[in-house]
């Protein structure tokens, strides 16, 4: 992502100028923001205009195409054009209003997870407000009287609703931080149903699911996390899907910093490589970043990788020898495969043709030849001082510093089992 591409995702009310109207105030955000704004990749920002001193946005909840991947699109449902919805972003103490138009073929709500509000504004239908019918707008208005990073979802059918992507971010920014942060991402950990050949989610699913997304897309489809070398990097991870999903970061080793609940005391905050995020839960790491190029992954094993099958026999190990000619003889085309591993997924793909609007179980090309993931995977791209318009470029790692093939000495040979 290129530094102009990064401005365009992050910051997209920086440059919002909005036209003077009686009781509107006139607001160009340039600079001068309390706060280090968060970069949602492959998402969004929520504009805002101010109304006599309260923020002021607007939802809108509608069904959405939504590509997962390049070569894989679902009829989602979402908020504003997207899923995740895009970030609501406001400072402690604010008064903010939020307008939420319904486009839905039923009636919704909108739950603002894990705000302290008035129970008439928490958002669930039927409890502690009416739903919101198709084609009604609704409007909520509440004081921000904490700080950390929280979310929005649907809470009216919500199995079906937050199923098929109805979630979003909403993160309050303490008044003052002690720390700076130079780069702050959202990131929602979420799984999907969508079976081979089909396009619309499955939300009657409670486990075996085969999609798991960063932000709901899938590697290769995920954009980069970028940042330089000392920088102080946060990462939000957010999580109102079905599983537990433990998040490991290579090449860093980051502190806890909030959940929640907010940011925790520096007394409070532990050091991990990997943060685990169960349903409801939020959680921000920090640390500073390391030259490199890393991978960011959830590590439950197949969860870096797509279209997954649960029903397959299993045929590692298998002499499959002659298999393939029978079956060809039945289904021409037919390759056998799982032999010695799921790889060759990967590989097959380049000349066999899967079922419509399917990923392969992995994809993606690094530096050094395919990577073989796919899922809930990315990349952290750090780049020094020197190499800021190289983000995008595969890492240069010094002379010296790559593992490469090399003779085993006779003394380990000598003792080679």
């Amino acid at each position: 992502m290129s530094p102009c591409q990064r401005m365009c995702v992050a910051l997209p009310f920086l440059l919002l100028i909005l036209v003077a109207t009686p009781g509107v105030s006139v607001l160009a955000q340039t600079g001068g923001l309390p706060y280090t704004p968060v970069v949602t990749p492959n998402g969004a920002t929520l504009p805002f205009r101010v109304v006599d001193g309260v923020k002021e946005f607007h939802l809108i909840v509608e069904e959405i195409q939504h590509e997962l991947a390049p070569g894989m699109t679902i009829r989602a449902w979402g908020y504003n054009g997207r899923t995740p919805g895009p970030t609501i972003e406001a400072v402690e103490g604010d008064r903010v209003r939020v307008y939420v138009t319904n486009r839905l073929p039923k009636s919704t709500a909108v739950h603002w997870h894990g705000l302290i509000l008035p129970s008439g504004m928490d958002g669930v239908q039927g409890l502690s407000q009416q739903g919101i019918a198709p084609g009604a707008t609704f409007k909520y208005e509440f004081t921000l009287r904490q700080h950390g990073t929280q979310m929005y979802h649907s809470h009216g059918d919500e199995m079906v609703q937050i199923g098929l992507g109805a979630m979003g971010f909403f993160i309050i920014h303490p008044r003052r931080r002690e720390t700076r942060i130079d780069r702050d991402y959202a990131i929602f950990v979420n799984e999907w149903a969508v079976h081979p050949g089909s396009s619309r989610p499955d939300p009657n699913v409670m486990t075996d699911f085969d999609l798991f997304t960063f932000n709901s897309r899938v590697f290769p489809g995920t954009a980069p996390l970028t940042a330089r070398a000392g920088e102080r990097v946060r990462i939000r991870f957010g999580n109102v899907g079905q599983e537990t999903h433990p998040i490991h970061l290579h090449g860093h080793s980051f502190r806890v910093v909030g959940t929640d609940g907010g940011d925790l005391p520096v007394a409070a905050q532990w050091p991990e490589t990997t943060v685990t995020i169960a349903p409801g839960q939020t959680r921000d790491i920090e640390f500073v970043a390391i030259e490199g190029d890393w991978a960011l992954h959830c590590h439950r094993r197949h969860h870096p990788m797509n279209a997954m099958g649960h029903d397959i026999p299993n045929v590692l190990g298998v002499d499959q020898d002659g298999l393939e000619e029978r079956i060809q003889t039945l289904l021409p085309g037919y390759m056998a495969m799982g032999e010695t591993g799921m790889e060759e997924h990967a590989q097959h793909a380049g000349h066999m043709t899967g079922p419509d609007n399917t990923l392969p179980m992995m994809g993606g090309e690094g530096p050094f030849g395919a990577i073989g993931m796919g899922g809930m995977f990315t990349l952290l791209k750090v780049r020094g001082r020197a190499d800021a318009d190289q983000e995008t470029e595969w890492y240069a790692n010094p002379p010296g510093t790559v593992a490469e093939p090399a003779e085993l000495p006779d003394y380990w040979r000598s003792r080679m089992p």
